[in-house]
């Protein structure tokens, strides 16, 4: 059996980044798997009740999304306001989500404090990056699930294409 993809909603062209924006992935394998119904579409700040367009959204204090999970870490938006109960409600959403659609593998967007999988922000709204999880990406990997960043497509691909036994 081939394993089933979630993948960030802003990735799948919908507009659900922070800025009312979409980072469409566009790659000839995610259109087939889509087609398959292999694809599961989830973007877990919007599913929490996030608005979009909302303020920008940072990890604090060079913390990770291991770190909110474990309440040793805290999600503000630009404006100061806490937004850790949001981000951990939406990474639990997106569990549920791979857990119902049997998704052993997650494509997630970068850079995100809900999705990055290789980096994040780290805090201070200044674009400085260090390498870190996003409350999404340190939930699923904490329950099995494979997740990748867009630049790591082909190890995506690879798997997806694979058959599972």
């Amino acid at each position: 059996m081939k394993p089933n993809l979630l993948i960030s909603g802003c990735l799948a062209g919908l507009p659900v980044r922070y800025d009312g924006s979409a980072r469409p992935l566009m790659e000839h394998g995610l259109a087939r798997w889509r087609a398959e119904g292999r694809v599961i579409v989830c973007c877990p700040e919007t599913q929490a009740g996030l608005t979009t367009p909302r303020a920008p959204a940072e990890i604090v204090q060079g913390r990770d999304g291991a770190a909110v999970l474990d309440g040793l870490g805290q999600v503000h938006e630009a404006t100061g306001q806490d937004v850790s109960a949001a981000f951990v409600a939406g990474a639990h959403l997106a569990l549920a989500l791979a857990r119902k659609h049997h998704c052993a593998l997650a494509l997630l967007m970068d850079g995100s404090p809900s999705c990055g999988s290789s980096f994040i922000y780290d805090g201070t709204f200044s674009g400085t990056r260090h390498a870190g999880t996003g409350v999404t990406a340190a939930l699923l990997r904490q329950h099995g699930v494979s997740v990748y960043a867009p630049a790591q497509f082909a190890l995506v691909a690879a798997r997806m294409d694979c058959v599972l036994s």
